[in-house]
């Protein structure tokens, strides 16, 4: 199944990019979608945004799925659908 991540502020930052598209095995979980990325963007993305086997996301962010925000659905453990839009921001940012 494919998912569309989008990135603002900080992870926009991080990433080096506004989003992108993966393609994830049927019934995947937000936590395992949150593996990948640490594993793709490394240890920036690791260090400020999502320590992987880490029970949430780091304070300061927060992940929407089809604009619900992740703690209001099952947290890390809902299950994600093709072609859901995922959204990571920083609650902070800056000008």
């Amino acid at each position: 199944m494919k998912v569309k991540i989008q990135y603002l502020g900080l992870t926009k930052n991080l990433t080096k990019q506004s989003e992108e598209q993966l393609e994830l095995k049927e019934g995947a979980s937000l936590s395992q979608l949150l593996n990948k990325l640490a594993g793709i963007h490394g240890a920036p993305f690791r260090r400020e945004v999502y320590e992987p086997d880490f029970k949430d996301v780091k304070a300061g962010f927060v992940v929407t799925i089809n604009g619900v925000l992740s703690g209001q659905l099952n947290g890390l453990d809902t299950q994600l659908q093709n072609g859901d839009s995922v959204l990571f921001m920083s609650l902070v940012t800056g000008g």
